[in-house]
Order: structure tokens, then sequence, then C-alpha cells
């Protein structure tokens, strides 16, 4: 019988008493971040870290590689749900298996992978609420040993691309009364006080919250529910209809759609290329400066 998760958070407690089930997938999701020598920064594969020291029974997935889609002009776009599927398909996860996702930092990265299988229609996964720091300060058992897991026998498809949106739906709800566009990088960025994209600044209309600061700066967990709806109530955002998050490229736009969830919004969004993307098209516009209130 496969373990079902019910919810999108499990504890370390919980993965330390479950990391050895059959039917359970671990999967590392982390990139690293790395400077660059113009100040700016970019991320690269994790897998040297992972063979360091991981969570026992856990895989590496590499988020900017094998789960991005390599022929696009914009990094970490999501591949095709097809080729996506199979190549967790061919990692070991199936109908039958259950997914806990975790990375190294403050949750995106595994909330992107999260966020990705549910486009997919796989919902039996789960992001671990602290994550590696959280494991690591609680001294639990970490191991060295490069698992494996063999290929799953199915991965039935249910796209949901109503997850996942364009730059052009992105557009169209910009004009949108019911849609709420929700930036997820901090308070600078948002103002366009500091940019590594084409264009300083935000998406019009546009409100923000960091995905960082609805954790809990010494657990590394997200706060607790009625907390994180405290967090999300000066932007409206449970009250919407419609919420589609963004950020840089996707990746704490999905941290924020986890938070969300968390919080009871039930209709919310990605945007894929978010400012990569927007930016660079010299017809989509945008804001900076301080938001007013209306």
């Amino acid at each position: 019988m496969t373990l079902t998760l019910d919810a999108p958070l499990v504890s370390t407690q919980w993965l330390a008493e479950h990391s050895q089930d059959t039917d359970m997938r671990i999967l590392d999701c982390s990139l690293i971040m790395q400077p660059n020598e113009d100040g700016s920064y970019g991320f690269v594969s994790g897998i040297d870290v992972w063979k360091e020291s991981h969570i026992p029974n856990s895989i590496y997935v590499d988020v900017g590689g094998e789960l991005s889609d390599q022929t696009h002009e914009f990094t970490l776009m999501m591949p095709d749900p097809e080729a996506f599927a199979a190549t967790l398909k061919q990692k070991g996860i199936g109908d039958n298996t259950a997914v806990i996702c975790y990375d190294r930092s403050n949750h995106a990265w595994a909330a992107r992978v999260w966020w990705m299988l549910r486009v997919c229609g796989f919902d039996n996964a789960a992001v671990l609420d602290g994550g590696w720091k959280k494991w690591l300060a609680e001294s639990r058992e970490v191991s060295t040993e490069l698992t494996s897991y063999p290929p799953a026998t199915t991965f039935t498809l249910r796209h949901r691309p109503e997850l996942m949106v364009s730059k052009e739906e992105v557009r169209a709800a910009c004009d949108e009364q019911e849609t709420l566009l929700l930036h997820s990088l901090p308070l600078p960025m948002f103002n366009g006080e500091v940019s590594p994209y084409k264009r300083p600044g935000r998406i019009p209309g546009s409100v923000n919250l960091y995905c960082e600061t609805l954790l809990d700066p010494e657990s590394n967990c997200y706060v607790a529910k009625e907390l994180l709806q405290e967090k999300f109530s000066p932007s409206h955002s449970l009250e919407q209809k419609r919420v589609i998050t963004y950020c840089g490229g996707g990746i704490a736009a999905s941290a924020n759609a986890l938070a969300l969830t968390l919080a009871g919004q039930n209709n919310v969004a990605v945007y894929d290329g978010s400012l990569t993307e927007w930016t660079a098209d010299p017809d989509m516009p945008m804001e900076t400066g301080e938001a007013v209130s209306n």
C-alpha cells in the first residue's frame, strides 16, 4: 500500500520515521548560489554537495539541468510535462510512490519541484518543513551513500496548465480586478532600487511579499497557518479570486505558491518566465518606486 501524503509539508521527525519506506522517494532539489566576477550571482548544480552529505535514502535532482527546459532561451523554465514526467519516472517516481522534496536554503527549490509535480497532476508529494538546515540542527542521521531508485512502472500525467501561466496570461491579468499579481522577491527589487534583470521594478499593479519572510528564522520552518494568513493579509492575497506569483525565474514564486496553499488560497498559479522573461520584452510595462495603496 502506497503511503499517502495529506498535506504540503512534512516534519523532520516524520521523515526520519519514514525515510526507509520502500515507496518513499526523497529528493534533494538544491542549487548552490555562486557569485560572478561582476558582482552578480548565478546557481550551479548541488550534486557535489549532495555527494558529501545528504538525508539517507535521498537522491539528487538538478532543477537547473534535467528538470528545466534546456532548449528555452530563458533558464529554469519548466520542461514539456511529458518530458518532465518521463525524467521523474526514470528516477523512480511514479503512481505508487510518495515524494518528499527538500533543499539547503529557504525551501524555494524544493517548492519548485513540488509545484511542477502538481502541474503534472502528481499530488502525493510534500516539502520537508525546515529542510536540510533543520535536519542538521537536530543532529539527525546523514549519509554519503549514492542512492538511486529503480525506474517507476507508471507515471500517470494529468496536466494542469492553469497552474503555470505565460507572459501573455500575466499581461491580461494586469487588467483583471479579480487576479492579484504577487511579487516574491525582496522589497528593494520590487521598488526597483536593485535589479539583476533587464529592467528594474515590478509588473504593474502587483504587490510584494518576500517568500523568505514567511519562515521562522531560527527553525527555517514555515510559520503557523494563522501567522501566514496575517502576513498575507495586507496584500489581500487570500481574498482574491486568483493569485499569480512571480519572481525572477519562477523559483521564489513557487515558494510563495506553497505558502499561499498552506494559508488556504486554492487558486494559485506561477508565472514561469517571471521577470527574466518579462523584462526582456520592451513591450511589457514596468513600475518602480513605492507602490501606492488604494
